[in-house]
C-alpha cells in the first residue's frame, strides 16, 4: 500500500533531519520517475527545465504555465510511492499571494514540498528586489504551514544563475528566507568549497540543498557531506542526460547513416521488464 501524502511529508522531514547527505534526483515524466524509483532514490524532486524541454519550450521563461507544471507533477506524484518535491519556479507571479497560492495547488497536486526562486524572469530585471523577495517566501511559508502535513518550502536565491555572482548578496537573501520560516536553503550556480561552505556556515543549522550536473563544480556526495551539505538536486541534469545521446544518436542516423548508438543503449527488454511490473 502507497503511503498517504502526510507520511510522505514526514518521510521527507525525516530525510532533512537526520544526519548526512541524501540525493533528491529530478524527474520529469512517469517513466523517468519508475526508474528513479527502481533504482532506490528515498525522494524525488520535480526539474522545470526538464518538463519545459519535453514540451519543447526553453526554461525559466514562463513559457511553461503554472497548469502545466502541476499537471506534470501530479504524472510524477501517480507515479512513485515516494515523496516528491516541486520545481515551482517563482511562484508563477511577482505577488507574494500569488506565491502562496502556488503552494496551495502545489499540495493539492500531491507535493509534500517545492521551492520558491527569487528570479523574477524579467531579463531587465532578473532578480526580484530584497524585501519583494523576503515577503514572497514569507507568504510561501505561511501557505505551507497552514496545510495539515509539513510541506518542505526550499527558498532559492538565484544570483549566480543570472551572472550575479555576489556571495555577500546570496548569502544576505537566504538568511533573510531562514528567517522567514523556509525549511531548505538553496543557492543554485555555486561551484567552490568557498562558496558552499559560506552558505552552509550562514544558514546553520538549517539544512542546504546544492546542486549538481551544470557542468561547473567536480564534488561527490561524500565531498558535499564533509562540506556540510545535506541534499544535492540535479536540476536539468538527467533530463539532458536523457536527450543528449537521443539527440547524438538521431545525428548519426541523418549525417552518417550508421546505427553504432544501439550497441550501447539500454536493452528494450529491460524496459519492459521495469514498466511492466
Amino acid at each position: 500500500m502507497n503511503p498517504t501524502q502526510a507520511e510522505k511529508a514526514e518521510q521527507l522531514k525525516a530525510l532533512h533531519l537526520r544526519p548526512g547527505i541524501f540525493a533528491i534526483p529530478n524527474p520529469w515524466d512517469a517513466g523517468s520517475t519508475r526508474i528513479l524509483t527502481h533504482l532506490g532514490f528515498e525522494a524525488l524532486a520535480t526539474t522545470s527545465a526538464g518538463l519545459a524541454f519535453s514540451l519543447a519550450k526553453p526554461d525559466g521563461t514562463g513559457a511553461v504555465t503554472r497548469e502545466e507544471n502541476l499537471a506534470n507533477a501530479r504524472i510524477i506524484v501517480e507515479a512513485t510511492h515516494l515523496p516528491v518535491a516541486g520545481d515551482l519556479e517563482n511562484g508563477y507571479g511577482d505577488e507574494p499571494e500569488v506565491c502562496a497560492e502556488t503552494i496551495r495547488l502545489a499540495a493539492a497536486a500531491g507535493l509534500v514540498g517545492g521551492s520558491i526562486e527569487d528570479a523574477s524572469e524579467d531579463p531587465s530585471a532578473p532578480i526580484y528586489p530584497f524585501d519583494l523577495a523576503v515577503r514572497r517566501v514569507q507568504a510561501a511559508v505561511k501557505a505551507a504551514r497552514q496545510l495539515s502535513f509539513p510541506f518542505a518550502l526550499a527558498a532559492r536565491a538565484e544570483n549566480f544563475l543570472h551572472g550575479r555572482p555576489d556571495l555577500d548578496d546570496t548569502i544576505r537573501r537566504l538568511q533573510a528566507f531562514a528567517e522567514a520560516g523556509a525549511d531548505v536553503l538553496f543557492a543554485p550556480g555555486l561551484t567552490t568549497v568557498d562558496e558552499i561552505s559560506a552558505v552552509v556556515r550562514a544558514v546553520a543549522p538549517k539544512p542546504v540543498n546544492v546542486v549538481m550536473g551544470l557542468g561547473k563544480g567536480d564534488f561527490t556526495l561524500e565531498q558535499l557531506a564533509a562540506l556540510g551539505v545535506r541534499r544535492v538536486s540535479l536540476g536539468s541534469a538527467l533530463a539532458r542526460a536523457a536527450y543528449g545521446p537521443f539527440w547524438q544518436a538521431a545525428e548519426e542516423i541523418r549525417r552518417k547513416g550508421s546505427f553504432a548508438f544501439a550497441k550501447t543503449i539500454t536493452p528494450y527488454g529491460d524496459f519492459q521488464k521495469l514498466f511492466g511490473s
